[in-house]
């Protein structure tokens, strides 16, 4: 069969599994969303034909047609629909997160222009590799409104990445026409990145072919990014039952049914129309059999829905090292990641600054000489950042990305809450998203609001996510080790205030594991949970309190989420009292659930009220005197202590 042949049938694929969808949709037999790519299948054919087996894809909520061009199965993509248990994602991602990382589908993507940086990640881990692979990235016109284009485009560009940047201009964002939401053509706009672009007729799949098979090409051989621009139509609206009153009857008539052009080309080329015929009615019995197939199949088994952590939390405790040489925590965490380079051929490093700057604070200083380009200075992009590591880990490798500061999680919260920590469940379990996210902060020095926020609960409570909080010196070592090597993404918020803490070199095994408190301090009358710098607080306040007649317990909870309650509830079991102690405002933060947990399978052992401290609700001050007022001191600690103990 032709290629020609091979592309036809493909599209013809589409539209038919398009039309079954929307009938099951109607019938109330798929639930959720559903967004069809009808009138598009020539770029998604034409585009994905021109690829190899080993090259990636990301795609869009309207993805289906991509992921069968792709190659992917389509009676486990009609499963999928209907929400059954083999479905490509086991049933757990659907109709706008269709994936198959096996086959290289990274995923369609229910957030617009999202899934661009993580194509560019994984061309950042073809090129890290030098192989001669390529990531393509499919989005919508209305994509390229969004911050997430414009710093994948600009990081892809900056890096020479071989990445291909599709736009599926189907002349409609949503409800708004294409020329309402962009005051300049995409094509324009692409050349301010200094990428290459080709614009082509969308609907007419051979010429999308031939560019397609060209600029891949290209990018293959170490060209750099690239754009492809296919204007094109979607014959159905932006969701099904959608009124679709902002349609120009006009301007749709401007665009040929790319099935129609492929059947005229066919018939061009000498192709008998009883081939064409009998092609389709092949393709009509298979995908009936298909769908068939999926209705049979059986809902997933309540009880086997995937976790949407891979790794086992928490893990057994390890001895702890003996002492080494005397250092810093800030060499220690220099050492953790030096190491996890010299061990491991998959880990790299990225982020603002951390190559030939070596960190606003040196923490990767000459880390860049030791492990030529594997430690990347990117732009402020830190949407870019996280979505390369996304996008890097579901290649197969170990990225480790810094955002500078812990407030600056905002700017690309997106992909820490909807992909990260989404992808492995929403994929059934077939991606493996391992990265890790580190970053700082610190309330003490006057940094003002937007550069001391402790926001660790704002993270624990995004399933998919482990949060971890390093105290002790050797524990940014073990945690930062433990946290490169696991299967989940972490993010490790260390605090400025310890980096200069005296420090003893563990050996380079040594790891703390994730989900596992320690008892910093044992005691019997109280005790006291905090993490980070406030454990340090926590033990001066011990010390004190010994003088008053008072054990204080101290728990190190180092990781946030998943959090150890069977330490934390045995210390409770012991002391009969409970006090935690938080650096992050006081409302809604970690304190509440652990004191919910203490009330309630604690309850028993409480012979005092649970108490909590913590930064008043408010962002955090600048001045000196009111920044100290903000966080209550180690005297309203033992305050609190004394008071809680009072009646022993």
């Amino acid at each position: 069969m032709t290629g020609a042949a091979a592309r036809f049938r493909a599209m013809v694929r589409i539209r038919l599994f398009e039309d079954h969808a929307a009938r099951l949709y109607r019938d109330g037999l798929i639930p959720g969303f559903v967004h069809l790519s009808t009138g598009q299948e020539a770029v998604a054919v034409g585009v994905c034909h021109a690829l190899e087996p080993g090259d990636v894809i990301t795609s869009t909520h309207r993805g289906h047609g991509h992921a069968i061009a792709k190659g992917a199965d389509v009676a486990a993509m009609f499963a999928e629909l209907m929400g059954r248990a083999t479905g490509t994602c086991g049933g757990m991602g659907g109709s706008m997160h269709i994936a198959d990382p096996r086959l290289g589908v990274f995923g369609a993507n229910g957030i617009v222009g999202a899934g661009v940086p993580i194509a560019g990640g994984a061309a950042l881990a073809m090129k890290l590799r030098g192989q001669r692979r390529v990531a393509v990235a499919f989005f919508g016109d209305g994509a390229v409104a969004t911050g997430a284009f414009h710093e994948a485009a600009n990081l892809a560009a900056c890096l020479s990445l071989p990445l291909l940047l599709v736009c599926e201009d189907n002349g409609y964002s949503e409800f708004s026409p294409t020329g309402a939401q962009h005051p300049v053509p995409l094509a324009e706009r692409a050349r301010a990145y200094g990428l290459p672009v080709e614009v082509v007729d969308g609907n007419d799949v051979e010429a999308v072919h031939t560019i397609a098979a060209r600029m891949a090409g290209e990018v293959r051989a170490g060209a750099g990014p690239a754009l492809l621009v296919a204007r094109t139509l979607r014959l159905r609206g932006h969701y099904e039952g959608d009124p679709q009153r902002y349609r120009s009857a006009e301007a749709d008539a401007a665009f040929a049914d790319p099935l129609d052009l492929a059947r005229r080309a066919l018939a061009d080329g000498g192709v008998p129309v009883a081939d064409v015929e009998r092609w389709e009615r092949e393709e009509h019995a298979s995908v009936e059999e298909a769908l068939a197939a999926a209705a049979r199949a059986p809902w997933p088994d309540p009880d086997q829905v995937v976790s949407p952590l891979a790794g086992v939390y928490p893990q057994p405790e390890k001895e702890p090292p003996a002492p080494g040489a005397a250092t810093r925590v800030s060499r220690l965490l220099r050492k953790a990641m030096g190491d996890a380079l010299a061990d491991d051929p998959a880990v790299f490093l990225a982020g603002i600054d951390v190559g030939a700057g070596g960190n606003v604070f040196g923490l990767t200083r000459e880390l860049a000489a030791r492990f030529p380009g594997r430690v990347i200075d990117t732009p402020i992009s830190e949407s870019a950042i996280v979505g390369a590591a996304v996008g890097a880990a579901m290649d197969g490798l170990s990225p480790v990305v810094e955002i500078m500061y812990l407030d600056f999680v905002g700017v690309c919260l997106d992909q820490l809450l909807n992909q990260a920590a989404k992808l492995r469940f929403m994929t059934g379990g077939a991606a493996r998203v391992g990265l890790t996210v580190r970053t700082q902060y610190g309330v003490g020095r006057s940094s003002a609001a937007q550069h001391s926020q402790s926001l660790e609960a704002l993270l624990a409570h995004i399933p998919g996510l482990v949060v971890v909080m390093p105290s002790a010196p050797e524990d940014h070592y073990g945690l930062l080790r433990s946290a490169i090597e696991s299967p989940d993404p972490v993010v490790v918020i260390e605090n400025r205030l310890l980096y200069e803490k005296p420090a003893a070199e563990p050996p380079p095994g040594y790891r703390v594991p994730l989900g596992r408190a320690r008892i910093a301090r044992e005691g019997e009358d109280v005790t006291v949970v905090s993490v980070s710098h406030g454990v340090w607080t926590a033990l001066e306040v011990a010390e004190r309190a010994r003088e008053h007649g008072i054990s204080v317990e101290v728990v190190d909870l180092r990781t946030v989420s998943p959090w150890d309650r069977e330490t934390v509830l045995g210390s409770l079991a012991k002391t009969s009292r409970i006090i935690v102690y938080s650096e992050a405002v006081r409302e809604f933060g970690i304190s509440a659930e652990i004191l919910a947990e203490a009330a309630d399978a604690g309850f028993w052992s409480l012979d005092a009220p649970p108490r909590r401290l913590a930064g008043r609700f408010s962002p955090v001050p600048y001045s000196p005197p009111l920044e100290r007022e903000w966080l209550p001191s180690a005297d309203a600690l033992l305050a609190e202590i004394r008071h809680i103990c009072r009646d022993k």
